[in-house]
């Protein structure tokens, strides 16, 4: 890619909805605020204005002020061409990992850590397509739609926050994950019939990986033991384990091995009860067939 061409994708990358600084995010507030002055006072250290610089990294003058005032999050490809035009040997690239945490609110950041850490996840989605699983197109209609509306800013935000999750299924060593996913919620378009699709191929494709079990919950299931609701389980190497249930212990997360069994025997339930883990790939299979 050309000089010119680079800058006009940077500046157009910067332009995206989805960077503005959470203000309710005390750590996030913090980390960007600090990242924005150390940027500042090493642009005026080597004595060039805002304006050049924002030309050197193809960033535009009014952005590079809202990103040194704290304002807006810089991308990690703004901190590596800082870095390099500023001569800070590193220093800049280096803040990229905590900045790029910055961009998911606080309680995405949560859960995101705790399942960086899990070893085992068991998680029984019964109204939609668990957040793991979701494609970006089917996320994005999802947030979309719900009341009251959030902004675009919002949408991205999460969008991006939902997408980054993602990444559990490329750890190393893999974590064991299994899913039990309602069959509504396979047959319900939204974004429309082609982002299903492509959602009902991303099922088939996780779903077909070593470390996943991925399973359907039929409609025409006489007993179903899990109709109050959404169970997560997710164990870790030292041996603890957490857990929640929409339809028990108010809905809060718990550690107490009395309720983290009667968790584990409702999922064992609901996995017994759902197509096996082949059935259920043949029934997305059939469905995808059917678009």
């Amino acid at each position: 890619m050309s000089v010119d061409g680079e800058t006009r994708q940077l500046t157009s990358e910067a332009d995206e909805p989805g960077w503005e600084v959470d203000p309710d995010d005390d750590w996030g507030v913090a980390v960007v605020t600090t990242v924005g002055r150390q940027l500042k006072l090493r642009r005026e250290a080597v004595g060039m204005r805002a304006g050049d610089f924002g030309t050197a990294v193809g960033y535009g003058e009014d952005l590079v002020y809202k990103i040194e005032g704290g304002k807006r999050i810089p991308r990690g490809e703004y901190l590596d061409r800082a870095d390099e035009v500023l001569g800070a040997g590193g220093l800049l690239s280096a803040m990229k990992e905590d900045v790029a945490k910055v961009r998911y609110p606080k309680r995405v950041r949560e859960l995101a850590k705790l399942e960086a850490q899990a070893v085992e996840i068991g998680i029984y989605e019964s109204h939609g397509i668990n957040g793991l699983l979701q494609i970006p197109e089917h996320a994005r209609s999802l947030f979309r739609a719900m009341q009251p509306p959030y902004s675009p800013d919002e949408v991205e935000r999460m969008v991006a926050a939902r997408s980054a999750r993602a990444s559990i299924f490329e750890r190393s060593p893999a974590p064991a994950l299994s899913f039990v996913q309602e069959e509504v919620a396979l047959r319900r378009p939204l974004g429309g019939t082609m982002v299903r699709r492509h959602q009902l191929e991303r099922l088939l494709t996780v779903g077909q990986l070593h470390n996943v079990v991925l399973q359907v919950m039929p409609l025409d299931c006489e007993t179903h033991s899990g109709m109050d609701g959404k169970i997560e389980l997710l164990k870790f190497a030292d041996g603890t384990a957490v857990g929640r249930s929409d339809g028990a212990f108010s809905g809060r997360p718990t550690s107490d091995p009395k309720q983290l069994r009667i968790l584990e025997l409702r999922y064992g339930t609901i996995r017994a009860q759902a197509l096996s883990p082949r059935e259920s790939l043949a029934f997305i299979e059939q469905l995808l067939g059917e678009t």
